[in-house]
């Protein structure tokens, strides 16, 4: 059975360096073939999303700044993508992003892995 995330390539969303790197390691665990992580959205703004990544981890608040206005672009490109978050107010993301899955943080390494899969159609639910 191959690795769930196997080739893909991953986006992640995440201004806290150590939470950044593990979550790296765990899609590099799990057949990733790419993993970028960006800690502002500077970072990937002005680049075609849907040339370089194949799915995405989104923290929701990246120091005080939102990301969903970034979600929203996500979605109009066609990335799959979850949220990760200790944020808590889950009406607004369900409000907005009903077919989004919130893993919230702490989070073990297998949700969030099943998660990013379960978007990408790689996983049951």
């Amino acid at each position: 059975m191959p690795a769930l995330l196997d080739g893909l390539r991953i986006l992640v969303l995440e201004d806290e360096f150590l939470i950044a790197m593990d979550v790296e390691q765990l899609c590099r665990d799990h057949g990733a073939a790419d993993v970028t992580i960006a800690r502002e959205l500077g970072e990937v703004d002005g680049h075609a999303l849907s040339a370089r990544f194949d799915a995405a981890v989104v923290d929701l608040m990246l120091g005080d700044v939102s990301t969903l206005d970034f979600a929203a672009r996500l979605r109009s490109e066609g990335i799959p993508f979850v949220f990760a978050s200790g944020y808590s107010d889950r009406e607004e993301i369900q409000d907005a992003f009903p077919d989004v899955r919130l893993v919230t943080k702490p989070y073990s390494g297998d949700d969030l892995i099943e998660a990013v899969a379960m978007a990408c159609g790689r996983a049951k639910a």
